[in-house]
């Protein structure tokens, strides 16, 4: 696996590179030229982060502990109380447990395949295969149709960008790749809704190479380098629109959303430092610096910032035992996340930005003879915090080993539902076309946001 960038190296590395003219953050050059010249912005946006586990996560070992089942589904450590009466945690998560309040945690949701694909997080459907009914083009992600429908953020700001490093498993990238079938990104609202990619690649056809800060703001390169990609997009008055796209993107606002250099370093050291990941996941690396990263860019105005964080298909066929991992892994997570949230709460952005951490599914209920735990779709744990969820909830109860759901199953596209409604988009109304002329509601089967999160 490359080389991850130390925090002083995002500033300064190929931190920006122009995945595509869609990576202008994903809204045309017509639309971006409009922001530029002025349309209203409202002071306060509504945002969201999505950070996507590469591999799914074990609900057993963080947010719903069986300390009472026997010990070849309970694992190797105890349940701890939370700062919410009733609220057990893994013992592995001691500062996420002492700010429950402050989130939620669905612990029954369902509608996932046993696939190791971030397509089902980042769109909320299956896809790749012909029995998963995808429309032409393949469906888009949750940024693509909030850029769609939204357009750019507060003062012109791209609306969607993509903090996550290139992993090695294809399929863990933001790029629709499926372990079977035909890629299906960037769906039917097509390239200029793809996200603007921070780091690694978005599509490797599409890749403007060797642009990093230090050559961002020589405008004749960049130019130069569109004029060669033109005839992968669309004619949509590119020429006439070049100068305002790039002046809004060198005028030094997203730039210095992306410089963790003028965090203060008592920010970046509160945050901590990465740790990697086994090359043998082909997942990311933990780094909590793109958990401010992601701070840093919604608090600019970006709408949507998806980032990937550690390595979880903890079968213990690589590295070591789920204890072992356990071990060595989740103190970083606990950490990393409850200091991302508390920072957010205390600059006011935690109102304003919805949270949601989670995989493309759960763990078994019984480790394996390797003491790992394997895929399991039948149930997992997903924490939603901010936009205007309650904290200190969890909705939903698992059966005594934690593999279905006793009374309330929640469905992806009701996850899906909340985060529009978050956002501030009626899901009742709110339509895309499809390739071939077909209107579509963006929720499934007439799924709705969690009453119980409100």
């Amino acid at each position: 696996m490359r080389h991850f960038p130390s925090s002083a190296e995002l500033s300064r590395r190929q931190f920006i590179q122009l995945g595509s003219l869609g990576l202008t953050g994903g809204l045309s050059l017509g639309r971006l030229s409009e922001a530029v010249a002025g349309l209203p912005q409202t002071s306060k946006q509504q945002s969201v982060v999505m950070i996507y586990l590469p591999g799914g996560p074990t609900q057993f070992e963080t947010f719903d502990p069986k300390p009472d089942a026997p010990s070849e589904i309970r694992g190797s450590f105890a349940a701890t109380q939370s700062r919410v009466p009733g609220v057990h945690f893994c013992e592995l998560l001691p500062e996420l447990s002492t700010i429950a309040d402050k989130f939620s945690v669905v612990r029954t949701l369902v509608g996932m395949e046993n696939r190791h694909e971030s397509f089902q997080c980042y769109t909320g459907r299956a896809g790749g295969r012909t029995e998963d009914g995808e429309p032409a083009g393949g469906w888009p992600s949750f940024g693509s149709i909030v850029s769609q429908l939204l357009g750019p953020g507060r003062g012109g700001m791209i609306p969607y960008v993509d903090a996550a490093p290139k992993m090695s498993y294809n399929p863990y990238n933001n790029n629709g790749s499926h372990l079977q079938g035909n890629p299906s990104w960037p769906g039917f609202t097509g390239y200029k809704h793809v996200p603007f990619a921070l780091e690694g690649e978005v599509k490797s056809d599409l890749i403007l190479n060797g642009i990093d800060l230090n050559r961002f703001n020589e405008r004749r390169v960049l130019l130069e380098t569109v004029k060669q990609n033109q005839s992968r997009f669309t004619a949509e008055g590119i020429d006439d629109f070049q100068d305002q796209a790039f002046q809004m993107l060198s005028s030094g606002r997203f730039a210095a959303a992306m410089d963790l250099e003028q965090e203060p370093q008592s920010v970046r050291d509160r945050y901590g430092k990465l740790q990697k990941t086994d090359p043998s996941f082909g997942g990311a690396p933990q780094s909590p610096q793109h958990l401010l990263l992601a701070r840093r860019l919604v608090e600019a105005g970006v709408r949507c910032v998806s980032v990937a964080f550690g390595a979880w298909d903890w079968h213990a066929n690589r590295e070591g035992s789920i204890e072992y991992l356990s071990r060595k892994y989740l103190p970083v997570f606990d950490h990393s996340l409850a200091v991302f949230l508390q920072d957010l709460e205390e600059r006011g952005l935690l109102e304003q930005t919805t949270v949601i951490v989670w995989g493309e599914f759960g763990r078994t209920p019984r480790i394996n003879a390797k003491g790992g735990r394997d895929h399991w779709p039948g149930t997992q744990s997903v924490l939603l915090a901010g936009g205007g969820i309650q904290g200190g909830r969890v909705v939903g109860q698992t059966d005594r080993v934690g593999g279905v759901s006793l009374d309330r199953p929640v469905h992806v596209q009701e996850i899906f539902a909340t985060l529009y409604q978050n956002l501030g988009i009626n899901i009742a109304t709110a339509q895309i076309t499809d390739l071939s002329g077909r209107p579509r509601y963006l929720i499934d089967d007439d799924k709705q946001p969690i009453p119980e999160l409100y």
